[in-house]
């Protein structure tokens, strides 16, 4: 008796893609129409564009798979991608023993067991920035949080001051953004992209500076910077992980602070109980690290925060050799597309999946979900290197302004944008008042 032959990934048809194109030109973006193909197609479907044909996987089993059971045949690093061209050697674009090695170079100033010692400069640099709020004004969370995660970074990684380069740097670094955000070149590869190579010019300028800077002056070695210099590393090399740690590291945070911000403030109960958890947790005390570990409320919506809007809402990877998954053969040299945002809001395995509730996060909740249903920080060896100091800088962050200010959403008409990060947009406008 023969076995089933393998299934080919479904295309859309007719109905499936007229779905999905009212809910792109409704105005919901790619998100949408992506929320439309899965509802009508389920789990595994292929998009068929040209230049650009993946296959994308959805759910728990389908997020273990990619970052856990076939990784070894899916490589990260795809040539003709700009956030390739960009990071060069970077961690985030190697595969095999070049990563591993890299990632152990780059993990001891990541590990837990230092985070204790940032603790003072994350909350330096949140009164540092919100400093300069007025009371009584608008702000934009958006950039405010920027600017923050910026400073915050390079501080406790680099050991250096980016504020005051930073108004220089600024629009390079919403430029070099700009060019690893998704665009044209995803269905064409060799399309003309001008303007963008000053930007990454500059900031490469500024790396290089501080690389050259900390070979003069070596001091310690515990930092990131210390750490990178002190190894045999060329200086390309280690522009290469810095400029990674640079963009994802900051970038993920801005728009998982934003985010959190924005649902505070659209939720003006639930930002009611953090603040009064935050007061009689901390009183008129900075957070240490025991008593940030006692903000339970505040560590569910941060989790509900990155379940709705994960920054890094989508995974690529390139297949090395056939595959199959759950029956389907996915070809060599197929992109495979695992989407944490359609995972987050799977019907199946979140009520209400639009809703948003810290409560699925209250203590014993986790446990009666699929594992690997919630990757906001990707899951497997190769999981966001950064995890462990993203939540703890959310924590320090958020429970700091709480303590320090009064927040209300001024503009409420906020759309989730496919940037670098998944980051609200057109910002995150909140009147601030000095408590």
């Amino acid at each position: 008796m023969l076995a089933n032959p393998p299934l080919v990934p479904p295309v859309p048809g007719s109905e499936a893609g007229r779905r999905a194109l009212k809910a792109l030109l409704r105005g919901g973006g790619v998100l949408s129409a992506l929320e439309a193909l899965h509802s009508e197609m389920g789990d595994v479907f292929r998009i068929p564009l040209p230049g650009f044909s993946p296959v994308v996987l959805v759910g728990p089993e389908a997020n273990h798979f990619v970052t856990v059971g076939g990784r070894g045949d899916l490589r990260w690093r795809s040539e003709g991608d700009p956030v390739t061209g960009l990071l060069r050697q970077g961690l985030l674009v190697t595969d095999g023993e070049l990563h591993d090695d890299l990632r152990r170079q780059v993990n001891p100033p990541l590990h837990k067991s230092m985070l204790a010692g940032y603790l003072t400069s994350m909350l330096a640099h949140t009164d540092r920035i919100s400093a300069a709020w007025k009371s009584g004004q608008p702000v934009d969370m958006l950039p405010e949080m920027r600017k923050l995660a910026l400073g915050i970074l390079t501080d406790t990684l680099y050991r250096v001051d980016i504020y005051p380069v930073l108004k220089r740097l600024w629009p390079d670094i919403l430029r070099t953004l700009a060019f690893i955000s998704p665009g044209i070149w995803v269905i064409w590869s060799g399309a003309p992209r001008p303007g963008y190579q000053g930007a990454i010019q500059r900031l490469d300028s500024y790396l290089y500076r501080i690389i050259a800077e900390r070979r003069a002056a070596p001091g310690s070695p515990n930092d990131l910077l210390g750490g990178l210099v002190s190894s045999d590393m060329s200086d390309d090399l280690i522009r290469d992980q810095l400029l990674t740690i640079l963009i994802a590291g900051h970038d993920t945070s801005t728009a998982m602070l934003a985010w959190a911000l924005y649902l505070l403030g659209s939720h003006p109960q639930a930002l009611e109980r953090a603040r009064a958890e935050v007061d009689e947790v901390l009183g008129p005390n900075p957070p240490d690290m025991e008593r940030l570990g006692r903000l339970q409320f505040l560590d569910q919506v941060i989790d509900e925060t990155l379940r709705l809007y994960p920054p890094i809402h989508i995974g690529n990877r390139i297949a090395a050799t056939d595959l199959e998954f759950q029956g389907y053969h996915i070809r060599a040299g197929t992109r495979v597309v695992y989407s944490i945002y359609l995972s987050h809001r799977h019907p199946q395995y979140w009520p209400d999946p639009q809703r948003f509730d810290p409560e699925r996060f209250a203590p014993g909740q986790a446990a009666q979900r699929p594992y690997y249903v919630y990757v906001p920080f990707g899951g497997g060896p190769r999981n966001c290197i950064g995890l462990a100091f993203a939540r703890v800088e959310a924590r320090a962050v958020l429970a700091r302004l709480l303590q320090t200010f009064d927040l209300k959403l001024v503009e409420k008409r906020v759309h989730a944008h496919m940037g670098a990060t998944l980051e609200p947009r057109p910002g995150v406008k909140m009147m601030v008042k000095r408590r």
